[in-house]
């Protein structure tokens, strides 16, 4: 069984980075692919980004490309994404995501339809 446990959020103003992890036990990490959604209130959960665990490509959504970075902290079997440049739309909460490989290879992993999912952490940007 997969657990993930979440660290990091908080508050940050605009413009201010933060840095989000997410701890993966119970299975080999190489067999997932990890990463990272997000819901604002009143709005629907969105993907944010994802790193494979073999190889460690990523993809991102568009509103997060560029600003965030998403890698793999293999030592601590840790999942780091690195939010630079903040914008107040980009506070929500951020759910950890660990699902099955071929979700990435597949184009599926975005959906967020399968897998384990973190308890959720806050992320507040001020203006």
């Amino acid at each position: 069984q997969v657990q993930l446990v979440e660290s990091g959020g908080g508050l940050v103003q605009a413009g201010g980075s933060l840095t989000l992890s997410c701890a993966i036990s119970g299975r080999t990490f190489s067999s997932y692919a990890m990463g990272w959604f997000r819901q604002a209130p009143g709005l629907e959960r969105e993907f944010v980004a994802v790193v494979s665990g073999l190889g460690g490509s990523t993809y991102y959504a568009d509103s997060v490309k560029g600003r965030f970075t998403i890698s793999w902290d293999n030592d601590k079997n840790t999942v780091v994404l690195q939010m630079n440049s903040m914008k107040p739309e980009d506070a929500a909460v951020y759910y950890c995501n660990a699902s099955p490989e071929e979700t990435y290879y597949s184009g599926t992993y975005y959906r967020g339809r399968v897998g384990t999912w973190g308890q959720g952490i806050q992320v507040t940007v001020s203006s």
